[in-house]
């Protein structure tokens, strides 16, 4: 009988559903889904990385040890290969150390897969998952292309054993895998590896659903899955609907059923009214027609609106396709498929093929990050060189040079991993958990540590109650702190007696159609995250519904302003340290549908 693995804690850990539901929530979540009878629960990987960085916020290593604290049912960890959590290889040391670490904060299954389909790539990190005494799931990626699927997949799947996989995960991030190909490679994967083998799949149109049902007539023995509504928005397998067809077919998964709908409700209080933004169907449908990751497109879409070039997304999604065939037809899972749909956006948009190249498409290559399943061709590989004389080589990330670079910021192994990662991205989280631990990240070391200590407990209160809204007044010193359907927890300043209560309804939409954010209180506005950091946006730039604006300081208090929508950023109303008043324009915003999904 097939055993689920539920994906739910991390997607709504990531883009696009990160922040939607407070940490505590999230907890409790894991706390429901915990006793459902998972054969285990995918807690983190790169795009849980991305977002908490990106955030600056919680560490993800903090919420990997908040989930195990609260959990029975074993944790599991997605993971790039070589990559990691992160968009570039790293050495063999920081490999070891990432995953020592992930496995003493409550990590027990690692899902490795190399985007490349090359697992001579995973050996280090199997070696270091055996070391940690976790369980290795070896993932391969599906992705249709003219090299074929079927032997190359079994040439890799043959090297397995001799890495001490657990089991042989069938990846599909492009939604192309069909129903009776998945029938057929599970069961030749199980032959050619001689281990069991697992499905992870997702795609729009109940594809997903029918392969991963497929998948387990033929033999597959565990399958990855999300509660409903999560599985609804991001194009997934719905356990609730996975595990009911199951039982019908006589392969009962031993999940509760009704547990799943205990978690879905629970889900649905935080998205169930304002769901995510969901792919247009023309990007759903150009993603199905080529067989690309339907998250891909949907980024594709808003880099080429934000560069006023909307009507030409069929060119680059012909030259993507063009391009992946003349590097060798790598799969398109990430950060590959971001890499060669940056070069298609270079090459559409300056009118010139192979004039410049992503640094990131030249180590593909020159073979920086292992060998892709199909022949490069030589004319690209001799334009690429060309381009490359004179161009340093980028060394792997090696731990002990950050060691020396990160003296004051980094404080531990694993905030020296988040560094090496992500490099100058992560200073601000670093400096929030820096802050945190002196008593000076509420209040910027300006409120009284007291009273900080006080609106903590009132902002937790909040976030894990059904309290509206709480106020702290003592002497001179007032504070409220409120409860809003679209932000959750929320500290604001008192308005005068007599005055009226601000409004916080969505934004507006004027004449010009753009979306206008303004003030949510009176305050100081910052456009950095701290003095010398480079601003949260520019104009023009591309913005995802939950993404840090700009920063309102209320009483020493900093509080974030999040885009509620898709947008570009078209005009920024207010000059940096400027006093702004409740309801004053700060953005405005052009509204752009189709958020990007992550594809892992």
């Amino acid at each position: 009988m097939p055993a689920l693995a539920d994906t739910t804690v991390r997607l709504m850990s990531q883009e696009p559903l990160a922040g939607r539901m407070p940490t505590a929530e999230l907890l409790r979540l894991a706390e429901i889904l915990d006793r459902a009878g998972f054969a285990y629960l995918e807690v983190s990987g790169g795009g849980v990385f991305d977002s908490a960085v990106r955030r600056g916020v919680e560490s993800p290593w903090e919420r990997i040890r908040a989930l195990k604290a609260r959990t029975k049912t074993p944790l599991g960890m997605a993971l790039r290969g070589r990559f990691l959590v992160g968009s570039g290889p790293v050495d063999g040391d920081f490999i070891r150390r990432f995953v020592a670490s992930a496995a003493e904060n409550g990590i027990h299954v690692f899902r490795l897969h190399d985007p490349l389909n090359d697992v001579s790539n995973l050996r280090e990190a199997a070696e270091a998952v055996a070391a940690a005494g976790g369980e290795f799931e070896a993932g391969l990626v599906y992705s249709s292309g003219k090299t074929g699927e079927t032997e190359p997949l079994l040439e890799q799947a043959r090297k397995l054993p001799d890495l001490g996989a657990n089991r042989v995960l069938l990846h599909d991030p492009t939604g192309s895998l069909q129903p009776h190909r998945a029938s057929d490679l599970v069961g030749r994967l199980k032959e050619a590896s001689g281990l069991p083998v697992g499905i992870y799949t997702q795609g729009s149109g109940g594809n997903a659903l029918a392969a991963a049902l497929e998948g387990a007539r033929a033999g597959a023995d565990l399958i990855a899955c999300a509660i409903f509504p999560v599985a609804l928005s991001l194009h997934r397998v719905s356990g609730e609907s996975l595990s009911e067809a199951l039982a019908g077919l006589g392969l009962d998964t031993g999940v509760d059923i009704d547990t799943l709908w205990e978690a879905s409700d629970l889900v649905d209080e935080h998205i169930g009214d304002e769901p995510v933004t969901p792919l247009a169907p023309r990007i759903a449908v150009r993603a199905a027609e080529h067989d690309l990751p339907a998250g891909l497109v949907a980024a594709l879409d808003l880099h080429l609106a934000a560069h006023a070039a909307g009507d030409r997304l069929e060119e680059v999604l012909v030259e993507l396709i063009r391009i992946r065939t003349e590097v060798g037809s790598p799969p398109l899972a990430a950060p590959i498929g971001q890499v060669l749909a940056s070069q298609a956006l270079l090459h559409i948009l300056s009118a010139q093929r192979w004039t410049t190249v992503v640094d990131e498409l030249r180590d593909l290559i020159e073979g920086r990050y292992g060998t892709p399943p199909g022949p490069i061709d030589p004319t690209v590989r001799r334009a690429v060189k060309l381009l490359s004389d004179g161009v340093p080589e980028e060394p792997e990330q090696a731990l002990s040079e950050i060691r020396e670079e990160a003296v004051g910021l980094a404080a531990s192994e694993e905030e020296l991993l988040l560094l090496g990662l992500f490099g100058e991205e992560a200073e601000p989280l670093l400096h929030t958990i820096r802050g945190r631990a002196s008593g000076e990240g509420l209040a910027g070391g300006m409120v009284d540590q007291g009273h900080a200590e006080r609106i903590r407990e009132i902002v937790r209160v909040v976030q894990e109650s059904g309290v509206a809204e709480v106020t702290i007044e003592e002497d001179d010193f007032r504070v409220t702190v409120r409860r809003t359907e679209d932000r959750g927890a929320q500290l604001l300043p008192d308005a005068p007696l007599g005055s009226v209560e601000p409004s916080l309804s969505s934004p507006a939409l004027p004449a010009n159609g753009f979306v206008r954010v303004e003030a949510p209180m009176v305050g100081t506005f910052y456009r950095a995250p701290q003095p010398g950091a480079p601003p949260f946006v520019e104009e023009g730039d591309p913005v995802a519904a939950g993404q840090t604006l700009c920063i309102l300081e209320a009483m020493k208090l900093m509080n974030e302003v999040k885009s509620e929508a898709d947008g570009i950023v078209r005009a920024i109303h207010v000059d940096n340290a400027a006093a702004v008043e409740f309801g004053q324009l700060l953005f405005e915003l052009e509204p752009v549908t189709g958020s990007p999904l992550d594809a892992v």
